[in-house]
């Protein structure tokens, strides 16, 4: 069966001086868990992981879990530049309940195929008897994943599947081409859930969905149904979504203080809304959420 699953990237709640507003991402976790998506991607790009220290990500994990483990799937980012760092991460979020995991390949310095191999091979080790997606994001780790270095990754224990960002729809049909069949493919492109699916892909994890989940709901909907009109009116909607609030942390921030989810800001130096900024986000929340 085909799927269009949509895995809601969700960000954190800082305060405006920078501080963790741990109530402000429970509230946000409340809200994404009524939009009647498939699962939640924790402390992922969208949620600021870099900025994010030990303590932090185990309270925010411990939150995630026990706002939306009943809710939906939880996928738990532990990404880091280092296996020691992401295997003490995966400890610490199996530890509190967690059992899905996804992991960027390791950032900033250059490794090889072999490096990465082992990076994966020693977080695996660590789900134990959980799900582990590899996270591919060239763009921002500066690490490339070959569809050849996919193949291996996916023989090791626990890895079932991988999240795609910012790589063409031919890369991903390239993976789908050279991965098993049940390995499970994700695009990290917002707008592109039907695109991606037609390329082989299970879903989306999409950041702009955390705020407005209805047109993203409605898409997937339409591409069950096949419905060829539903799919065009609801690509519309997703579009537009997309092209004003965008992967652009501080405008899905500015999108829960009109919701009167929570006022919370960016930690990291991201620019904030224009006035113009914010009342485009006022329009389309007004709209879609």
């Amino acid at each position: 069966m085909t799927r269009y699953d949509i895995l809601t990237a969700i960000p954190t709640a800082f305060g405006r001086d920078g501080s963790l507003d741990l109530e402000g991402s429970r509230a946000i976790f409340r809200y994404v868990g009524k939009s009647g998506n498939e699962g939640a991607f924790v402390l992922g790009t969208t949620g600021e992981f870099p900025a994010v220290d030990v303590d932090e990500f185990t309270a925010l994990v411990s939150a995630a879990l026990d706002e939306l483990k009943d809710r939906m799937r939880v996928v738990v980012h532990v990404g880091r530049p280092s296996a020691f760092e992401a295997v003490r991460l995966t400890r610490i979020a199996g530890e509190l309940g967690a059992t899905e995991f996804a992991a960027l390949t390791p950032y900033y310095l250059r490794s090889s195929d072999d490096a990465v191999f082992d990076y994966f091979r020693q977080v695996s080790d660590a789900v134990g008897d959980g799900r582990l997606y590899v996270y591919i994001y060239p763009a921002r780790s500066g690490n490339q994943v070959s569809p050849e270095l996919l193949v291996r990754l996916a023989g090791l224990p626990n890895v079932v599947g991988a999240k795609v960002s910012e790589l063409s729809l031919d890369e991903l049909a390239a993976y789908r081409a050279a991965v098993p069949a049940d390995f499970e493919l994700y695009t990290g492109a917002d707008r592109d859930l039907i695109a991606a699916v037609d390329a082989g892909a299970q879903g989306v994890v999409s950041g702009v969905s955390s705020v407005t989940p209805q047109p993203f709901r409605a898409l997937a909907d339409a591409g069950r149904s096949g419905d060829a009109s539903a799919i065009t009116a609801a690509q519309s909607a997703v579009d537009e979504v997309v092209a004003l609030i965008g992967g652009d942390m501080a405008r899905m921030k500015e999108g829960y203080r009109v919701l009167g989810v929570a006022d919370s800001y960016c930690r990291m130096a991201l620019d904030e809304p224009t006035d113009a900024e914010r009342e485009a986000v006022a329009r389309v929340v007004a709209a879609y959420a």
